[in-house]
């Protein structure tokens, strides 16, 4: 009988921490505010970046970029139009597409409809 007493090699599971995904967005008339799977919550100045930028308080690698779109059904310029003459004029978000990018170059994109982003 033979028998096998060759080297034997035990390999231990890890899960590496992965980067947070970006859970949700919400897009201001100026400001990008994105909350990440672990509960941070970071914020960029969009519309002083010209759209494009990095979210750094996310730490490094995540950046966006934000693209207005038309209102092709007039819903935002319905709503906008009876909240300017109560002093809000400006007050409602662009409706845009976002794109969040994460530090291992994976997309997310977020649509607009009013203030919140709906992931897709």
């Amino acid at each position: 009988m033979r028998r096998f007493l060759g080297p034997i090699l035990l390999a231990g599971c890890s899960v590496a921490a992965g980067n947070p995904v970006p859970q949700a967005a919400r897009l201001s008339a100026d400001v990008l505010t994105v909350t990440l799977s672990d509960g941070t919550v970071c914020q960029a100045n969009w519309a002083a970046a010209g759209g494009v930028g990095r979210l750094e308080p996310c730490g490094p690698g995540y950046g966006y970029a934000v693209r207005e779109v038309a209102d092709r059904d007039g819903l935002r310029r319905l709503s906008t139009g009876l909240t300017e003459p109560l002093g809000a004029e400006g007050a409602a978000p662009p409706m845009a597409e976002v794109v969040i990018t994460d530090p291992a170059g994976i997309d997310r994109v977020f649509v607009s409809a009013a203030a919140d982003l709906a992931g897709g």
